[in-house]
C-alpha cells in the first residue's frame, strides 16, 4: 500500500513537497516514483529512484521537471519525498506514488517510462498552482 501526504495550493514559483510511505511490502529493491495527471491530460511520469549497487541512488525526471524537482528515498527504502521548486501553473496536477519491481529499468533502457510500467499506485494527492 502507497500512502501519499503533502499535497497542497501554492502561487507560482513557490514550493512543495510530497511524501510517499509504502507499507505491507518489501519495498526496498523497487523502483519508486510519481506520476502526475492534469485534468483532461494523460498522466504523466514525473520522477523514480531506485537503489542500485553498492546503495548507489539512482533517479529519473520527465523533461517538464527536470532541473526544478527533486525525488530523494531514505535510507531504509521505504519513503520517498519529492520537493518541487519554483512550482508553475502547468504543475497544477493529482500526484500518484508509484511502485514496481523493474520499473526503473525500463525507464533507463528506454529513456521513458509509461503509467502501464508500474503496478503498485497510491490514491493520490492534489498540488494546485496558482498564477
Amino acid at each position: 500500500r502507497l500512502v501519499e501526504s503533502g499535497g497542497g495550493s501554492v502561487e507560482a514559483g513557490g514550493s512543495l513537497s510530497l511524501t510517499c510511505e509504502a507499507h505491507g511490502y518489501e519495498w526496498a529493491s523497487s523502483c519508486m516514483g510519481w506520476f502526475r495527471q492534469a485534468p483532461g491530460k494523460e498522466r504523466e511520469a514525473v520522477a523514480a529512484i531506485y537503489k542500485g549497487y553498492e546503495g548507489v541512488k539512482e533517479s529519473y525526471y520527465g523533461d517538464s521537471v527536470k532541473g526544478r524537482f527533486t525525488i530523494t528515498r531514505d535510507s531504509e527504502g521505504n519513503v520517498v519525498h519529492l520537493e518541487m521548486s519554483p512550482l508553475q501553473p502547468e504543475d497544477t496536477a493529482t500526484y500518484y506514488c508509484v511502485a514496481d519491481p523493474t520499473a526503473c529499468g525500463v525507464w533507463y533502457a528506454q529513456g521513458f517510462t509509461r503509467p502501464a510500467d508500474f503496478r503498485h499506485w497510491g490514491q493520490g494527492t492534489q498540488v494546485t498552482v496558482s498564477s
